[in-house]
């Protein structure tokens, strides 16, 4: 059976949070955990009888790392996973003060994600593409057996992720856009981090910004 994939549109800037799960091996990986993800993860888990083996990072701002504390508190097991280049923003969690939100301080990382950097959900690969631009340390998950990568706040359906936040750079956004999804085939499916799914041959045709 291929990767399961569940979304879960979650918290007040809709999120979309990932659960991936190889359902023969019963191993699953989280990806962005956000506002009110736990409980419904964690009831997926439960009612599947998966196990929680990862929380994947895509970057560090508050809206992405809101559930990582409850998650981790209750699947110790799991490691959280984050490049590096994003580890002080996420140390003064995600902004959330800043942008008026509430967010207790998440345990520290346990994984530093690296460019080309091989991860496995069960017997599924994940590869790790670095893609600067949003966020110092933004990185997008590629899952080829899928055909799907996971991009975060780097592209989403007719637009791009912002970049006028601290670490953001419109011209490395739209690079990393250019050198790392724009060479998928153009039937590979993106899953961002808000709004819906699209496809790289669409946004290539049709994005205004690309």
């Amino acid at each position: 059976m291929p990767l399961e994939i569940l979304t879960f549109t979650v918290g007040p800037l809709d999120n979309n949070t990932y659960l991936l799960a190889d359902t023969t091996a019963r191993q699953t990986a989280v990806i962005d955990p956000g506002y009110d993800s736990p409980q419904l993860i964690l009831d997926t888990l439960a009612r599947e009888q998966w196990a929680l083996s990862s929380i994947l990072l895509t970057h560090a701002h508050f809206d992405h790392i809101a559930g990582v504390k409850p998650l981790a508190q209750a699947a110790p097991q799991a490691i959280i996973a984050l490049h590096p280049l994003d580890l002080p923003l996420y140390l003064d969690a995600g902004w959330a003060a800043q942008f008026g939100f509430d967010l207790p301080q998440p345990p520290r990382p346990q994984l530093s994600l690296q460019h080309q950097q091989v991860l496995k959900v069960g017997e599924y690969e994940l590869n790790v593409l670095h893609t600067p631009g949003h966020s110092a340390g933004h990185v997008a998950f590629a899952a080829p057996a899928a055909g799907v990568v996971f991009t975060g706040d780097l592209i989403f359906y007719r637009s791009i992720g912002r970049t006028d936040l601290p670490g953001g750079s419109e011209r490395t956004l739209l690079e990393s856009i250019r050198s790392h999804i724009f060479t998928l085939p153009p039937e590979t499916r993106l899953l961002s981090g808000h709004g819906p799914e699209t496809t790289v041959g669409e946004e290539q045709a049709k994005n205004p910004f690309l």
